[in-house]
């Protein structure tokens, strides 16, 4: 099994701060590159009643009644289903988890719990079972707090009103924190939570033994504050060169005004950002794509830094998704099979009841009729000669991009006039059709580079002219 630690990267978007009043939370999935994924749209009622984790063997009874959702679960069950990202039939959106680490000093006080609730599980035990943001937010940590967990995670919930980041910070203890309206967040592998504020409900919720285990034990550096982060977060090493420069990139691109004295080595970078201007989904998409283009960093060019620190956008990524929530027509699942810098986001529309097919397929060894391994194989023809062919790449990316927010457009004025039967049908003709549409376009894109590559083989020879 891939190992999930060490991985992901996350944005979260209020909804003024966003450019159409809509709520964004988003994540690249990152573990293997050459792992796939599929994903699928549960019915309502479909989860069983009794759920035993393949990965911890952790035994749960769940409700008897579980909502319809989307999720993107794994190729093989065989080590559990992570199903990742999701939105259900009641608007809430969760996506879990962005890994992250605790320091020895709060794991001697409270060891991670090996038959906990762990990633692999969170999405199919949490998001069937809620109707609001924070009702995701109390079910995952009463889980917690009840079962522990096994590692240390941060967990993006929204619904139509607002968004929530989660953190476990060791084998029971959590908080959690809403993002303001007007501001955004970019997490990349570190307890990103700082300050809280124990009287305010409105945005801040937490175990209720936290600060009696805080003070028992003696963890807080800084006994006049509660700094999440730097009660139960690590800052070594190893989160300058992997984490900080990640959350660096954001902020250089949302709040550049803000942000022109951090470093990507700084070790105080704020967790919640204003942003500069009014971010879009393309902004979202940008950010969950990005390898630090246009700086020293970018591992695509010849710099000597070029490898210095850990990208967002690697090979490394599964599937990279954004889920948009609060919008005026339909939430949407965004997803983007593969390296999200070299496939394209595909909108599903909240309230869809099939798939395409090719989206349901994705094993081991490849296989083409998967909608996984189409982005992969293209992106794979493209790495073999980036100079010459990331233009092609970028020329369907830019056509696919434009004409998805015409697809938005179109379908939110005609869905605004049907319900029922009539309205899921016309939501599943327009997610299909599109994600259709797309694959087709990345299967040409790969004839293409596939016709090109012909003339690149080593044994050739010019020959004379005059031969």
């Amino acid at each position: 099994m891939p190992n999930k630690l060490s991985a992901c990267t996350s944005i979260l978007i209020g909804k003024k701060a966003s450019i159409d009043g809509s709520i964004m939370i988003g994540r690249n999935e990152d573990a293997k590159a050459a792992w796939p994924k599929h994903m699928v749209v549960h019915p309502h009622g479909a989860v069983p009643r009794k759920f035993i984790s393949k990965e911890t063997k952790l035994e749960l009874e769940l409700p008897d009644d579980s909502a319809r959702y989307s999720a993107t679960p794994e190729w093989t069950d065989k080590y559990g289903l992570f199903e990742e990202d999701g939105i259900n039939e009641y608007n809430v959106a969760m996506s879990a988890t962005e890994s992250a680490y605790s320091n020895s000093l709060v794991l001697g006080a409270d060891p991670l719990v090996k038959n906990g609730l762990n990633e692999e599980a969170m999405v199919t035990v949490v998001l069937p079972f809620v109707k609001t943001a924070r009702e995701g937010v109390l079910r995952l940590g009463n889980l917690i707090a009840k079962y522990g967990t096994g590692e240390t995670n941060g967990v993006l919930f929204a619904d139509d009103n607002e968004a929530w980041y989660f953190e476990s910070g060791a084998g029971h203890y959590w908080v959690a924190q809403r993002i303001p309206d007007d501001c955004y967040a970019v997490v990349a592998n570190q307890l990103a939570i700082q300050e809280i504020d124990f009287n305010d409900p409105d945005n801040f919720m937490f175990h209720p033994g936290i600060q009696e285990f805080v003070e028992k034990n003696h963890l807080n550096p800084e006994p006049t504050t509660f700094n999440f982060r730097k009660i139960f977060g690590t800052a070594d090493r190893s989160d300058a060169i992997y984490s900080e420069p990640r959350v660096w990139i954001g902020h250089q691109m949302f709040s550049p005004r803000q942000a022109s004295a951090e470093t990507p080595e700084s070790t105080e970078l704020p967790f919640l950002m204003k942003p500069d201007r009014l971010l879009s989904v393309i902004d979202a998409q940008n950010y969950l794509s990005n390898h630090y283009e246009g700086t020293e960093f970018d591992p695509l060019t010849s710099s000597p830094n070029a490898h210095k620190y850990r990208p967002i956008s690697l090979a490394k990524t599964q599937e990279s998704h954004i889920l948009q929530t609060g919008r005026k027509g339909p939430d949407i699942h965004w997803l983007a099979m593969g390296v999200a810098n070299e496939s394209t986001y595909v909108p599903f529309f909240n309230g869809i009841t099939k798939l395409p097919a090719a989206y349901g397929r994705g094993k081991l060894p490849a296989q083409l009729n998967s909608a996984y391994w189409i982005f992969k194989h293209a992106s794979v023809l493209v790495d073999s000669h980036l100079h010459d062919f990331l233009p092609l790449l970028r020329d369907v990316q830019k056509e696919r991009n434009a004409a998805a927010q015409k697809l938005i457009r179109e379908t939110d004025t005609k869905a605004a006039a049907l319900q029922g039967d009539a309205l899921t049908n016309y939501l599943n003709d327009q997610s299909d059709k599109f994600a259709n549409d797309t694959l087709t376009a990345y299967r040409n894109l790969a004839m293409e580079l596939i016709t090109k590559m012909t003339d690149y083989c080593e044994l050739n020879f010019k020959t004379d002219e005059n031969l």
